[in-house]
């Protein structure tokens, strides 16, 4: 018995290979100018925080000399500490936790409620109230300092954190992220099968619409937790340091004076930075990983 070998066509046979990392499947490898340009962009972003560092190990003689200090000195941990007992921060911490953790989650439970409504609910005028929702994002925020203030006035809530978690309880960016999700998210089919089920629309938002908008309403409450914490105008204006104070309004009080202490404010400064570092060094991989899995169901 002959075995007969056909050979390839010749156009097939002088077609070049694809590397393996390019082909179905395979895992694709980063160059080194890939390696370069992460690296830059990485140091570019650690560099105001390491920046905030140095300055608090140093004196205000030599920040004001030319060239600037690029390298730590002595005095960091003697800064820290007088920062944390001269702005009470660690009660301003307690503070900013409870108010950052009670918006967060409020912003995040009816951003997505209300998210849902508008993406998959017909009713009349759904567009209009959705124009109106985008719409109140353009407004800045100073506008309404006065009427709040005048509010928190007559309801006599002056240093008082609730004077400062009722204005940030809704979020008109919260409500559109939220309908932009669900609107690939979550299929009507879902939906449908559940109403046919019985299920009313309590049960659908609590079985149906929270686990499939589990990884969004992970990333809006990073993002609202974050935007709390840092937020200043508001609370400053409402909060003092030796009643209520925030983290922020705590390390405004620093460095007072006819000379201030610029390297006790970088310390109070770094001091309210490095609780949002531990909270994403903690929960990030876990959100990253939301995000792409969200992605892969939408």
């Amino acid at each position: 018995m002959t075995t007969t070998l056909t050979k390839p066509p010749a156009d097939e046979a002088k077609r070049p290979r694809r590397p393996r990392s390019a082909r179905a499947g395979g895992t694709l490898h980063a160059g080194p100018i890939a390696y370069i340009i992460l690296a830059l962009f990485t140091i570019g972003s650690l560099f105001p925080l390491v920046w905030t560092a140095i300055a608090a190990s140093r004196d205000n003689q030599r920040l004001a000399q030319n060239p600037p200090p690029l390298w730590f000195g002595g005095g960091l941990f003697d800064k820290l500490e007088i920062a944390w007992n001269d702005a009470n921060l660690g009660e301003a911490f307690i503070n900013t936790t409870f108010v950052a953790g009670v918006s967060a989650i409020t912003i995040v439970i009816l951003s997505t409620i209300a998210g849902f409504a508008f993406a998959k609910l017909r009713f009349k005028g759904r567009s209009a109230l959705m124009l109106i929702v985008i719409g109140t994002m353009m407004v800045p925020p100073q506008l309404s300092v006065i009427p709040l203030y005048m509010m928190v006035a007559k309801l006599d809530w002056s240093d008082q954190l609730q004077a400062v978690i009722l204005p940030s309880l809704v979020s008109a960016f919260g409500v559109f992220f939220m309908r932009q999700y669900l609107l690939q998210a979550l299929p009507d089919e879902i939906i449908e099968a559940a109403r046919v089920d019985g299920a009313s629309s309590w049960r659908v938002i609590w079985h149906v619409v929270f686990p499939a908008a589990r990884p969004a309403m992970a990333v809006l409450g990073m993002l609202m937790f974050v935007q709390t914490w840092n937020d200043f105008l508001w609370p400053f204006l409402v909060l003092t340091q030796n009643g209520n104070p925030t983290v922020q309004v705590a390390v405004a009080g620093l460095g007072r004076g006819y000379t201030p202490d610029q390297s006790l404010i970088m310390a109070g400064a770094l001091l309210g930075t490095l609780p949002l570092l531990v909270v994403f060094a903690i929960f990030g991989k876990q959100i990253v990983g939301g995000i792409m899995q969200g992605a892969v169901k939408g």
